[in-house]
């Protein structure tokens, strides 16, 4: 069975958002973000789970990573 409840630990600041290490796992290992250089990019193709903001990462866009700690990536969107 599918969890369909959308995922809210995410925390919003001034030009980036915040996402537990495990979820940014996730988000990689099924192939929702791949890698773009020194970016990620969504990957339309593969499903990506339910947020509760569903435009946290449009297709076209790049994003940013930072390894915060061994709990929190900080994403950027890059222009």
């Amino acid at each position: 069975m599918v969890d369909e409840r959308p995922f809210e630990n995410v925390k919003r600041g001034v030009g980036a958002f915040w996402l537990p290490r495990r979820k940014w796992r996730e988000l990689v290992f099924i192939g929702a973000l791949v890698p773009d250089g020194d970016f990620f990019v969504r990957e339309p193709a593969r499903p990506m789970p339910v947020f509760r903001d569903p435009d946290l990462f449009p297709e076209g866009v790049r994003f940013r990573v930072h390894l915060e700690d061994d709990e929190q990536v900080r994403i950027e969107p890059v222009d």
